[in-house]
């Protein structure tokens, strides 16, 4: 009976999987098409990522996603962090309410949450652009790196620092040598998350970026002649990098588990 159980869970997962990835998949092989065809199989080939590379407007919008994530990351991984550890030593009704508030934009609708970045922008009179679309994804990125950052802070002795400070170091000098090292593995994680959701982001990008600002997602929102076939050979690279990225931080955090 367990074992029956047992085949029937495996292949209840198998479907699933199957239903999640088959799409995935097909996309990948069709990137490898030698007809225009999206559908039907004509040969192998890298005609599309030759295509897809010489084609400046493509690479423009490939090159801007990469800057925003990579800049929206570090910064947010940053501000986040530091406010995780200020938050670790404030009082409990202080750092709930914190929390609580700092969950609004996680469960808040992207529509919801762009609307509200374009009318601040405006506000503002900042011009839509590139540096507003960095100002928002960092905004969106931020809440994810304090949810991620603060339990491991929080795990933390909280006289560490303190600890650090009487033997001679100065209270940045107490972050980095006594904090870093024990929240290494969420900071990693945290990064990851931040990447991979600046990297993907369509909804608060097409709002913020006004009409100079694209990204890839935006380009291919803007595509006026249909789907064609370097758009599988884009789509293949972005799911390798969104790969790389899951990959390596899996990899640092199960070495950091294993050294603690």
């Amino acid at each position: 009976m367990k074992k029956h159980n047992n085949l029937l869970s495996g292949i209840f997962i198998f479907l699933v999987l199957l239903f999640v990835y088959a799409p995935i998949f097909s996309l990948v092989l069709f990137s490898f098409n030698a007809n225009r065809s999206l559908t039907t199989w004509g040969g192998f080939s890298f005609e599309w990522y030759g295509e897809l590379f010489r084609s400046r407007e493509i690479m423009n919008a490939v090159v801007w996603t990469f800057i925003i994530a990579i800049l929206a990351t570090i910064i947010s991984v940053i501000v986040g962090t530091f406010a995780a550890i200020g938050l670790s030593k404030n009082k409990k009704l202080f750092r709930n309410v914190v929390i609580n508030l700092n969950n609004i934009p996680i469960v808040n609708p992207e529509i919801v949450t762009a609307i509200g970045l374009l009318l601040l922008f405006q506000s503002l009179k900042l011009q839509g652009g590139y540096g507003t679309m960095l100002l928002a994804h960092i905004a969106f990125c931020t809440p994810y790196v304090i949810i991620t950052v603060y339990p491991k802070v929080k795990s933390l002795d909280p006289s560490l620092i303190e600890a650090a400070q009487d033997l001679g170091a100065t209270p940045m000098r107490a972050i980095y040598y006594a904090v870093f090292p024990q929240i290494k593995v969420a900071i990693f994680a945290a990064a990851a998350i931040a990447f991979t959701m600046s990297f993907d982001d369509f909804v608060i990008s097409y709002f913020t970026a006004g009409s100079t600002g694209t990204n890839i997602s935006i380009y291919l929102y803007t595509l006026k002649r249909g789907i064609p076939p370097t758009i599988n050979a884009l789509s293949t690279i972005m799911i390798l990098v969104v790969t790389i990225v899951v990959t390596l931080n899996f990899i640092l955090t199960r070495k950091q588990y294993k050294e603690v």
